[in-house]
């Protein structure tokens, strides 16, 4: 099991100026569905999340549905992680640690 990084989180004040910004910076396209969601042209590599409420903030991916999820949690716990106090809800798939240096990043599963 492993993480990758699957999407940036970038915090704008104006999400459709950062897309006009971003699509023609990047050559990257809105995601069909989700004009928030950047995506190279291929479907394949980092995305990037412009989000108005969020903070900037790294998206790794996991395999949820393995039973080593958590322990990829863990592991990056036991690297120097730290779990943030945060409200998940109900339904939450991800978990949110900070890095050694506090930088806040998710695990998504």
């Amino acid at each position: 099991m492993a993480v990758f990084p699957a999407a940036l989180v970038l915090h704008v004040s104006d999400a459709g100026r950062a897309a006009q910004f971003w699509t023609q910076a990047l050559g990257y396209e809105r995601q069909q569905g989700a004009p928030d969601f950047l995506v190279p042209p291929s479907g394949e590599g980092l995305r990037l999340h412009l989000d108005e409420a969020d903070r900037t903030h790294l998206d790794l991916w996991a395999d949820r549905d393995s039973p080593g999820w958590e322990a990829e949690v863990e592991r990056l716990v036991a690297l120097g992680a730290t779990r943030v106090p945060w409200v998940y809800p109900e339904d939450a798939d991800f978990v949110v640690l900070s890095d050694p240096e506090g930088n806040l990043f998710c695990v998504i599963g």
